[in-house]
């Protein structure tokens, strides 16, 4: 990973179902942001994927907490990354005995945060 000092923090979430570029999208509108301001982004943002990035922000802060004694108001985002995770196959049947498959996609997110420079 880039950007990793003694004073940053991690988290990851792996497993999250949803695909790679949905929870890309609300990564790139948080990355290089302070905490704040990023979880009152994700808390007014209209989409699905929120719910498990705040999960693994808010551990990532308290990593930084705990671990490294660092104060929470003055963590900034440094990097976010979204990676694809295993595929669900399903199928589901069609007319004319046919099957159709469905794909359910996960993804790995990994936040890290550092202190503001």
């Amino acid at each position: 990973m880039a950007n990793t000092t003694s004073t940053t923090a991690q988290a990851h979430g792996r497993y999250i179902r949803g695909s790679v570029s949905k929870v890309r999208r609300v990564l790139d509108q948080i990355r290089g942001r302070s905490y704040r301001d990023a979880l009152i982004m994700l808390e007014f943002m209209p989409y699905r994927s929120t719910g498990p990035i705040t999960k693994v922000l808010r551990s990532a802060v308290a990593n930084a907490e705990n671990n490294l004694g660092l104060d929470p108001s003055s963590l900034v985002i440094s990097s976010a990354t979204a990676d694809m995770g295993p595929v669900m196959k399903r199928y589901r049947p069609r007319a004319q005995g046919r099957a159709y498959a469905i794909q359910k996609k996960t993804c790995h997110i990994s936040i890290a945060v550092a202190p503001a420079a």
